[in-house]
């Protein structure tokens, strides 16, 4: 009989929301949110382990190979010639969609010359939920939004590393063991280039021992996660929670992690 390999998995401390709790977090200000923690220590496991891996389907993630024609993650210019168009084909093909956008990319890292803005989200949260969905989407869509919003919307997060992550390395929560009493209201108030920008509105997670977490060692760029955080088909698993983690396995000297994400809204 053939052995079956064990799983590479890693032993991880992530803060979720006190049940019940709302909290309030300032993108560019972090010192000023409002976040009543509830850490637990969880097991991680390493996408790379699996022979299997998750799918958008069953558990509303997946990890692909998908290299990007984006060579500075920083050029207002480039994200929107080149990022916004990969991430609206990419959002379609993975949604089986007739349309989609593509808004609020982040290039994060957690140099410490960067401002907090940009630094890796430490929490288990999903970004946003359907109120905020609709805020965005009217004013791309226009006089065509109610006929759009009128579909199946999907909201779909994809991230990819800048660089080989080995710090802080961005953990999914597979979404088919999340449930809608697990979700706490967020209000994201300020952002990136915007402190006075109107306030978004999201999840963080409160803890759950049916949660299971993956991670990806030593993601590429060439690499990328495509997450759900909204499906308007409930039957769906959609509510992928997400945080970035300390890997024990660091080394010492591993760089800064650097990523770029960017949101997209997919009508189907």
């Amino acid at each position: 009989m053939l052995a079956v390999k064990a799983p590479h998995q890693i032993r991880v401390t992530i803060r979720y929301v006190v049940k019940g709790e709302r909290a309030v977090f300032y993108a560019a200000e972090r010192d000023r949110s409002y976040w009543p923690g509830d850490d637990h220590e969880v097991i991680v496991t390493d996408l790379r382990s699996l022979d299997d891996l998750p799918s958008i389907e069953r558990n509303g993630f997946t990890m692909l190979r998908h290299p990007t024609a984006v060579r500075d993650s920083l050029d207002a210019r480039e994200i929107e010639q080149t990022l916004y168009p990969e991430a609206v084909e990419l959002a379609k093909q993975l949604n089986g969609a007739a349309h989609a956008i593509a808004f609020g990319p982040v290039a994060r890292s957690e140099s410490p010359d960067k401002n907090q803005g940009r630094l890796p989200a430490f929490g288990a949260h999903v970004d946003y939920g359907r109120r905020t969905i609709d805020d965005i989407a009217r004013p791309i869509l226009g006089t065509e939004a109610d006929y759009w919003l009128g579909k199946r919307v999907v909201l779909m997060n994809l991230w990819r590393p800048i660089s080989t992550v080995y710090r802080t390395p961005l953990a999914l929560c597979d979404a088919s063991t999340v449930q809608a009493g697990d979700l706490h209201d967020s209000e994201i108030r300020g952002g990136l280039n915007g402190p006075n920008r109107p306030p978004l509105y999201g999840y963080n997670l409160s803890h759950s021992p049916n949660h299971r977490w993956y991670y990806t060692s030593q993601m590429r760029p060439d690499e990328l996660y495509a997450f759900k955080l909204y499906d308007s088909d409930s039957t769906r698993p959609q509510w992928t929670g997400h945080t970035a983690i300390n890997d024990p396995e660091t080394p010492d000297d591993a760089p800064p992690r650097q990523s770029i994400e960017i949101r997209t809204i997919s009508f189907i």
